[in-house]
């Protein structure tokens, strides 16, 4: 009772200041960062073959209310940036800001008339404030862009930049915890400062575990602080109205000052602790309530995706009115299976899970990120496993995020690390036209065969098959915000489904298998009522007149495919 009176006065309190305008600020001192002995490559922009036309429906402006009502999200294709891999503008080894902005033509020109770009239309950067780590989760300052990646002034640029082209930027918000550098953590350590109880902190050693088994509690001269992570992270202590209250200024000074358009929420599910209890609490869900109607107070259209790694009955409770949309790890984990072992059931049957359950559309969606082994590692490098893994994240319901270099296959494995090494541009050189120098990270074994450059003008490429699928979604709205109608075709090797609005019906067929689907072996009823015809916009071309039950489009689907086809009522 007395956590949620505490909410209460929160909320009334924020909603009032979040009014107001953001109070001067005086600079804040720049913690010097860990000096790196290496050196970095700039890299040369490369010009991708251009892909197949297509009868678009409608080509959404991101800076405009979503296609029928939707939120403006739900017409984007978001890509994840690590800033420290992607592109290295000063040759230091480390990717920077201005690094992507030379970059951004290669996910998005702005033109939405040609297809040589990505089609990318949201950007999610990982932490880019200072930290003394080369990840950034463990914040030191978070008012001042790292260093490493440049300025407060670059970021701006890039935000003017991005938003010429279309493309809408959200940054990472680490507000579970801090790093122990950070001031308030080196000041919590005296038991006098006011500090003190920003942080978690016990004279004795409570000696319970986190909800993995770890080691939650660590030892300092002055007791012991509670850190979920890892010891340099430690939790803060949002029982204290003044953390809330300095992370709530962190972010509006995101929104208002810094133009960003929303932000990624790191651990949501650890936020507030009662007791033992560590992930989901009541207290939890009653924070993140009063922070969603502070930072809409800010901006009603900012976005918060959160990120809470649990089952799809517990994300949902996290969606709507604590963040707006969360990431579906049942998804993704089962994107993964059914594209492994070839069977359609696999996926189809969470997907009706998620849709059933969710508001419609009202979740992201993703293969892997930078806390899992690369999608083309996890799939034996198998690249007909990864495109359809593709093919299934990009015309299904919901938000697709791609991590940065998934779209050329790039592999890596644990450590860390090595899941973000840097982006593979080139195949020329070990700095693989990420940087002028040497890469903080050395570019993974396979970077001779692996790049932007080696795929950009094969037309059959991995690189290729992303461009034409993010331009389709761009292009088409059932893509986009339709219904989903899962049709059961007669064979388990295939996934077959319907995405509908009012003014589009699309019909997305994807052979899973290793093996080819005969004529004999399947068939669709496609519910559909009068004469239709079926235009192909990806794949191969159709029978027409998908009328009735039975409809056969294809006397054989060859194995791993994709095909996408556009029925039209006959008028």
């Amino acid at each position: 009772m007395k956590k949620r009176l505490l909410f209460a006065f929160l909320s009334i309190f924020l909603l009032l200041v979040a009014c107001e305008q953001a109070p001067t600020r005086e600079p804040r001192p720049t913690p010097a960062p860990t000096p790196e002995d290496e050196s970095g490559t700039a890299v040369p922009t490369a010009t991708p073959a251009p892909t197949s036309t297509h009868s678009p429906t409608a080509t959404p402006d991101p800076f405009e209310t979503g296609t029928n009502d939707f939120p403006w999200w739900n017409d984007l294709v978001f890509y994840e940036i690590f800033v420290r891999s992607f592109n290295d503008s000063d040759g230091d080894g480390i990717g920077d800001l201005n690094g992507i902005i030379e970059k951004l033509d290669y996910l998005n020109d702005g033109d939405p008339t040609t297809t040589t770009d990505l089609g990318i239309t949201g950007i999610w950067l990982m932490p880019i404030t200072v930290s003394p780590s080369y990840h950034g989760y463990d914040v030191v300052d978070y008012f001042q862009i790292d260093p490493d990646y440049g300025t407060n002034e670059d970021f701006l640029r890039l935000m003017e930049e991005a938003h010429a082209r279309g493309i809408r930027v959200i940054v990472d918000l680490v507000m579970n915890h801090t790093s122990s550098q950070h001031p308030w953590f080196i000041e919590s350590q005296n038991p006098d400062s006011e500090y003190r109880d920003w942080y978690i902190w016990a004279e004795e050693n409570p000696n319970y575990r986190g909800p993995d088994g770890q080691v939650v509690w660590h030892s300092n001269p002055s007791g012991y602080y509670y850190a979920l992570f890892w010891g340099g992270m430690p939790d803060l202590n949002y029982e204290n109205p003044n953390v809330t209250f300095a992370m709530f200024d962190a972010a509006r000074f995101w929104l208002e000052e810094m133009n960003v358009d929303g932000f990624r929420l790191d651990a949501i599910k650890h936020m507030v602790e009662e007791g033992q209890g560590q992930e989901n609490t009541r207290s939890t869900h009653d924070w993140l309530e009063e922070f969603h109607k502070f930072y809409k107070a800010v901006n009603p259209d900012a976005l918060t995706v959160g990120e809470a790694w649990t089952n799809t009955q517990q994300v949902l409770e996290y969606t709507g009115d604590e963040v707006d949309i969360a990431f579906q790890f049942d998804l993704a984990l089962d994107i993964l299976n059914s594209s492994d072992t070839g069977l359609g059931s696999i996926f189809s049957g969470t997907q009706q899970e998620v849709y059933d359950t969710f508001p419609p559309n009202q979740y992201a969606t993703f293969i892997t990120n930078h806390d899992q082994n690369r999608v083309m590692s996890q799939l034996d490098e198998d690249e007909g496993k990864v495109r359809v893994a593709a093919a299934i994240l990009l015309t299904s319901p919901g938000v697709p995020f791609i991590y940065y270099g998934e779209e050329i296959g790039m592999t890596g494995t644990k450590p860390d690390e090595d899941i973000r090494r840097p982006m593979q541009w080139a195949s020329n050189g070990p700095n693989v036209g990420f940087t002028e120098g040497t890469p903080w990270r050395p570019a993974a074994a396979d970077f001779p065969v692996r790049s932007v450059a080696r795929q950009q003008d094969d037309p059959d490429s991995l690189l290729n098959l992303y461009r034409d699928l993010i331009h389709l979604r761009n292009n088409h709205e059932a893509l986009r915000v339709g219904d989903w109608t899962l049709l059961d075709a007669g064979s388990n090797r295939l996934y077959t489904f319907l995405r509908q609005t009012e003014n589009e019906t699309v019909l997305v067929i994807i052979n899973l298998n290793r093996n080819p689907v005969l004529a004999e072996d399947y068939s669709l009823d496609l519910g559909l009522d009068g004469a239709w015809t079926a235009v192909s916009l990806h794949g191969l071309t159709p029978s027409s007149n998908p009328t009735g039950a039975g409809y056969v489009p294809f006397d054989e689907i060859p194995p791993q495919s994709v095909h996408i086809i556009q029925l039209v009522p006959n008028e």
